[in-house]
């Protein structure tokens, strides 16, 4: 699943030494993310979809990038796309649409193949 990968960059080596040192606590957002995001009753594209409309209502610009690259992984639509980002707008307004607009560019990007595997970074350990 992609977004069960461990960090990546310049912080890979201190987050693999905190999970030795801390292996119960360190690494549980990427096991929560292993269960929360997997196909069940609600199909895992919808869940990281789902994320993603929260990540742009949090305005978070490193969650937005990794939930577009994890849903399209999970073979997301455009129309489905665009649907979820319709309700993130509802629920901002005009802040809602500029962070909105940074998602369609990461799913444009990602889906061109512009943007690499180890471009999610942030809030993806």
């Amino acid at each position: 699943m992609p977004d069960a990968r461990p960090i990546q960059g310049d912080h890979a080596t201190e987050f693999e030494e905190l999970r030795r040192l801390s292996p119960k606590v360190t690494g549980g957002l990427l096991r929560m993310r292993q269960e929360a995001y997997r196909d069940a009753a609600v199909a895992g594209k919808y869940k990281l979809l789902t994320a993603m409309a929260i990540s742009i209502s949090i305005r978070c610009e490193p969650c937005i990038r990794a939930y577009v690259q994890m849903a399209v992984h999970k073979e997301i639509s455009q129309d489905e796309l665009i649907e979820f980002l319709e309700v993130a707008m509802t629920m901002q307004g005009c802040p809602g649409e500029e962070w909105a607009l940074k998602a369609y560019a990461a799913h444009k990007k990602c889906t061109s193949g512009d943007m690499p595997a180890t471009e999610t970074t942030g809030c993806t350990h």
